[in-house]
């Protein structure tokens, strides 16, 4: 297995008068290139799941926070940084981790979060009726069935990159 197991490197320059340098974790493996045939079938899929009906900007809140649940810093920090270019405002995405306790957010948005946070949570049980049957309310049934697939694929993505943290982030970003 050819990977870094070197320790957290720092990135920026430590002169700067009042700033400490950045704290770059290492990469513990690179997944997609020690197993290239999973990885293509894996972007396929990725590629399969966003050519969807569903507005983009939605897509993103939902793979942003199913990524803050998972611990992925890459994905986190790849889905802001998409959600923010899509033209996402930033004290949505701020209060995205609270998205209950806030008035940012559409009903439909909501009922897409709760099942986003509901499939993510596996560990806390199987997904509610209730949360699926809200989402009905605001989804059809291909787009809910579109909004799961979304969901899923985040996941996997974010298992890979909490685990093998395959991908370093962007640090002068």
């Amino acid at each position: 297995m050819s990977t870094d197991t070197s320790t957290a490197q720092t990135a920026g320059n430590s002169a700067t008068a009042g700033t400490s340098p950045h704290v770059v974790p290492p990469v513990r493996f690179a997944v997609d290139r020690l197993a290239p045939h999973i990885n293509r079938a894996m972007n396929a899929l990725d590629a399969a799941s966003r050519e969807v009906g569903l507005e983009a900007p939605l897509l993103e809140l939902v793979r942003a926070r199913a990524s803050q649940l998972n611990g992925c810093a890459y994905c986190v920090d790849t889905h802001t940084k998409d959600a923010r270019s899509g033209g996402e405002s930033e004290q949505r995405l701020y209060a995205l981790a609270v998205w209950r306790e806030t008035p940012f957010f559409t009903a439909r948005e909501r009922a897409a979060l709760a099942l986003t946070e509901a499939a993510t949570r596996l560990t806390d049980g199987p997904v509610p009726d209730a949360v699926v049957d809200e989402a009905a309310e605001h989804f059809n049934p291909t787009e809910l069935a579109e909004l799961l697939w979304t969901i899923t694929v985040i996941n996997a993505w974010n298992r890979l990159g909490a685990v093998a943290r395959p991908w370093p982030l962007n640090v002068s970003a």
